[in-house]
């Protein structure tokens, strides 16, 4: 009698996880295939859960990757809720739920965790955060008419919330501790057009704040910021994530210790064989790029998936996409490509029409001397294209500037 053959091991809940079981399926693979979720959904994109949902665009199971009869359709061992909590790279085993199996190939897309806030954990406050699907449900059902929501940290998840909740007639106070919301990733100009657009909807954006204490009452909570007591309804902490390697530390693989992610070649293998990592988790090497590289957002991945799954696939295939992210904000609508890396960079040019309250339409280029290393639009679809094609380039700041020069000649 012949024994069948081990599993591919999928460990996560998220849109890595699920666009390799589709990416294996519809390539041809026909073995067995087993997917591990702590969660009691079914593998589901994160995007909508700040942004369709929480406007009421879409019901939140718009979100899911595929109904949960698909994994049966397609012989995939969907295992929901049921965390796997060790991994045995030399044995090639994962225990999960008590019980221990056998694994041929095995990925990590175990994505992140919300960062927590101790000082709002521990005040006895209502607190959210928005990470799972649970945190979304219990988010929108708090934002009602004329209710007062404290935002803690001005980056993507804060101002997407912020722009939902004025939707719903919230008055939002958001605190921030750097200069301008989104600082790091932005840059003092673009944050500032950032800032400017939740100002003029009425949010109450507060920056450059520090945080003494916060104290639960009765109605809602009591935030201490540089002297003044701040009153909300409720709190949501929106101060980045941590991606989850607890499992990849816990099985001895290399972790990359200033991001934290699992180290990853350009074709997404660990340092373990046989074991891959994909999504918010690795910290990938990039080619084009020249430098490794970690991203918490939608398009890398689904480009992770897509890569890992055809390696297992036996295709060869390496990491080369440019990362990539977009938000909806009111009704400013932006898309960045491109990744600064360490060396950050040295200058910001804008072309095209800022401010307003929908954003205006224009073009940002961040360039560390010559080098193009990020872009973004901002209500300007058809330059999404020139992004890609520009970014990893050298182009001159003032040929960039001059809005006599089109896009498509640069």
């Amino acid at each position: 009698m012949t024994e069948s053959p081990a599993p591919i091991v999928i460990v996560g809940g998220g849109l890595a996880a699920g666009t390799v079981a589709t990416e294996l399926r519809e390539g041809g693979y026909d073995g067995p295939l087993a997917v591990y979720t702590d969660e009691a959904h079914p593998p589901y994109e994160r995007p909508p859960l700040s942004k369709d949902y929480l406007l009421d665009n879409a019901p939140l199971t718009a979100a899911l990757m595929h109904p949960e009869q698909w994994y049966a359709e397609h012989r995939v061992d969907l295992h929901l809720a049921t965390p796997v909590t060790a991994i045995d790279t030399g044995r090639h085993e994962v225990t999960a739920a008590g019980n221990t199996s056998s694994y041929s190939k095995l990925v990590l897309a175990t994505g992140s965790r919300a960062r927590r806030l101790p000082l709002a954990d521990d005040s006895g406050a209502e607190v959210h955060y928005l990470r799972q699907w649970d945190d979304a449900q219990r988010l929108r059902a708090s934002l009602t008419e004329g209710s007062r929501l404290g935002i803690v940290g001005g980056g993507w998840i804060g101002l997407e919330v912020a722009s939902a909740a004025r939707k719903h007639g919230v008055e939002v106070v958001i605190l921030e501790m750097a200069p301008q919301p989104l600082h790091a990733v932005l840059g003092d100009e673009v944050a500032a057009l950032f800032a400017g657009l939740h100002r003029a909807h009425g949010v109450d954006l507060r920056t450059g704040v520090r945080l003494d204490a916060i104290r639960g009452t009765a109605d809602g909570a009591e935030v201490d910021v540089d002297g003044e007591t701040v009153t909300v309804d409720r709190l949501l902490v929106g101060i980045g994530a941590i991606p989850d390697v607890s499992l990849a530390e816990a099985a001895g693989l290399t972790v990359d210790m200033q991001s934290g992610g699992v180290r990853t070649d350009v074709r997404l293998r660990t340092s373990a064989d046989d074991v891959y990592a994909a999504g918010d988790v690795a910290n990938a090497d990039h080619r084009v790029l020249g430098h490794s590289l970690r991203v918490e957002h939608w398009d890398t991945a689904i480009q992770h998936g897509k890569v890992v799954a055809a390696n297992l696939l036996g295709r060869d295939t390496e990491h080369d996409a440019l990362p990539y992210f977009f938000t909806d904000q009111y009704d400013l609508g932006m898309e960045y490509v491109g990744n600064p890396g360490p060396e950050g960079f040295d200058r910001v040019v804008l072309r095209g029409t800022t401010g307003g309250d929908d954003g205006g339409q224009f073009t940002a280029w961040w360039l560390r001397g010559t080098r193009l290393v990020a872009a973004m639009q901002v209500n300007d679809w058809d330059a999404t294209d020139h992004l890609r094609r520009l970014v990893g380039s050298e182009v001159p700041a003032e040929r960039l500037a001059d809005d006599s020069v089109a896009l498509e000649d640069l």
